[in-house]
């Protein structure tokens, strides 16, 4: 259960005044899009299914998978690898498709988790703030609203990004709205809906299970863990004691038994001079603090 103590702790390690409660209160008018998401799902009973509609909503998952993991997440947050402005904005515009916010938002914030790892100002930590707060609670609340743009100084040159930030609510309902169109009530159900709900969940897993359950490699200050099937579903993410150990990295499987698609989907992309200057782990960080 969430402590008391826990929900009123500012960034800066500062206590919240009785009248300044309201700060760390989930919003629920805001996230009432999110809520909604998740009835719309229920919807499947009246639309059925089709191979048409797990095609594409299995299609839309990866895709934007990808996105968050090797762009939002290894890119956008931890410039492992270089690449095009043109397909830096390309692969952010598909991110907020992924209903994660825009991709400023999303790397000041994972910007901020990795300085503040498992500590209290750290906004998803499970062991200072429960496993709810971790996986869905911390970006209801109005304290993770803004883009904390002094951490993304790097990023912020960018117009584009930054109009993508501002207006990243556009592309989700664009998206919604195509898929309405092509194939009706079933596939924004499947393709939208269901993809989505899914697809966050995954991704949340990372804040949540990844800090709590699996194994340590590394001896690192926070509490990641080394968790092989989140590592499956999110294409390589769930290796994240390995992560924390060093972030620079863009392989996030530091060994060939660990099961990395992103990296192998970068790789790829690398062959074909999508992306270049792709970082690695040096030995002697990967072979120490065991």
């Amino acid at each position: 259960m969430l402590s008391k103590r826990s929900l009123l702790t500012w960034f800066d390690n500062t206590t919240v005044t009785d009248s300044q409660q309201f700060e760390r209160r989930i919003e629920w008018l805001r996230t009432l899009p999110f809520i909604g998401m998740h009835l719309m799902c229920f919807g499947v009973i009246w639309v059925g299914v089709s191979s048409t509609a797990l095609i594409v909503a299995a299609a839309l998952y990866v895709l934007r998978l990808v996105a968050i993991t090797a762009f939002y997440h290894r890119y956008f947050s931890h410039r492992t690898f270089r690449t095009s402005r043109a397909l830096q904005f390309v692969f952010a515009l598909i991110g907020t498709m992924a209903v994660q916010r825009g991709p400023l938002w999303w790397a000041a914030h994972h910007r901020h988790h990795h300085a503040h790892a498992d500590e209290k100002n750290d906004s998803h930590s499970p062991s200072q703030h429960g496993f709810w707060w971790s996986h869905v609670g911390w970006f209801m609340n109005r304290s993770n609203f803004r883009t904390r743009s002094e951490l993304i100084q790097d990023l912020m040159r960018y117009p584009e990004l930054r109009l993508l930030d501002r207006f990243d609510i556009v592309p989700p309902i664009a998206l919604a709205a195509v898929l309405f169109f092509a194939g009706g009530a079933q596939l924004l159900i499947w393709g939208f809906f269901i993809s989505t709900v899914l697809l966050h969940h995954v991704t949340f897993t990372v804040n949540s299970l990844a800090h709590r359950f699996g194994r340590r490699r590394y001896a690192t200050s926070d509490d990641s863990r080394n968790n092989w099937w989140i590592a499956l579903l999110t294409f390589g993410e769930g290796w994240h004691n390995n992560h924390h150990h060093f972030p620079g990295s863009v392989r996030q499987g530091f060994y060939w038994w660990e099961i990395d698609l992103t990296y192998y989907l970068l790789r790829a992309m690398a062959a074909c001079g999508l992306v270049w200057d792709l970082k690695s782990v040096p030995a002697r960080f990967r072979d120490a603090r065991r």
